[in-house]
């Protein structure tokens, strides 16, 4: 267990790799590749979120208090058998969760409704190492398995493993991905049975070969977990450089702003007849050398604009 003054607590950090991250004690990532498929919430039961597809034949269930934290299996139909099933348990890190969600809200947009039939019901493939390509090609080797007729698959780091039953029945757990030591809150485990379609084992064997990290809150990574991982702190945000504030205006500034808004108003407004006399009149002394400055009658503020036809004051309460 954490110190709880640990001021360093609730720091996030990013752990590598991430198949020993364990839970971050929510479900938002499993659920974030199908977010627009029908929701329930149940009060009563062991499960608390059922996320289905549109026509419920894919089921997304989250057991809260658990130890199989998630199950998720699909079916022929609404109310048929289930098929297959896939569990994890509450140590899986939810990013392994999002990689089997994503592939089943992809088979469910990719099935063609008028048949009945999805990706996500096909047969598995005959060759176990169909299921665990993706593990085998990112530098995971057979190990020694611990039972009769099993094929093992473990990482360079001996962390994380897969175990393929090949001579499973059809309602049988056939494949089996896990990471980290033995134990109630250091191993996660994600099991498949014997009817689940190979691509999706696939998938979820994918994520675990990423060597991308994910983020976790400090307190969130168990104790014994913490000399297999790489925890690097978060780096904060940088902050937003100040806006430039401009400088004061200088009196020679208002001056000059001063005059300039005069002559645009000038410029704008109705000319009287004298107006236009003196206009003449700074006209025909333009080419002078030494023009006499205006008089303090020229220099009186223009007319203001003639107001629209109709125009009337109106009082207001």
């Amino acid at each position: 267990m954490h110190d709880p003054d640990d001021p360093d607590r609730y720091q996030e950090v990013l752990v590598s790799p991430m198949y020993l991250a364990g839970s971050n004690g929510t479900g938002d990532a499993g659920f974030a590749p199908v977010a627009h498929w029908p929701h329930h919430y149940l009060d009563e039961g062991p499960c608390q979120l059922l996320v289905t597809s549109p026509d419920q034949r894919i089921r997304i269930g989250w057991f809260g208090d658990d130890f199989e934290l998630w199950q998720i299996s699909a079916a022929t139909e609404a109310a048929s058998a289930t098929r297959w099933t896939a569990t994890f348990n509450n140590v899986t890190p939810a990013e392994i969760v999002a990689s089997l969600t994503t592939a089943l809200a992809r088979d469910y947009a990719e099935a063609d409704p008028s048949d009945g039939h999805g990706r996500f019901l096909a047969d598995p493939s005959v060759y176990w190492a169909d299921a665990v390509q993706p593990l085998l090609d990112s530098g995971w080797t057979r190990g020694i398995p611990s039972k009769p007729l099993t094929v093992e698959v473990i990482a360079p780091d001996g962390q994380a493993g897969a175990v393929i039953d090949t001579v499973s029945s059809w309602d049988d757990e056939t494949v089996t991905l896990w990471a980290g030591p033995p134990g109630w809150g250091t191993r996660a485990e994600a099991v498949f049975t014997a009817r689940t379609p190979t691509h999706l084992i696939a998938a979820t064997a994918a994520v675990m070969a990423n060597a991308a990290p994910v983020v976790r809150e400090r307190h969130q990574v168990a104790r014994e977990m913490e000399h297999l991982v790489t925890l690097t702190p978060v780096a904060p945000d940088p902050p937003v450089a100040d806006a430039q504030v401009p400088r004061p205006p200088t009196p020679l500034d208002v001056r000059r702003t001063a005059v300039t808004q005069a002559v645009h108003r000038a410029a704008r407004a109705p000319r009287s007849a004298a107006d236009l006399r003196v206009m003449a009149a700074q006209s025909r002394s333009a080419g002078m050398a030494q023009p006499r400055p205006a008089s303090s009658s020229l220099a009186a503020a223009p007319a203001p604009p003639l107001r629209p036809p109709g125009f009337r004051h109106t009082s207001r309460a």
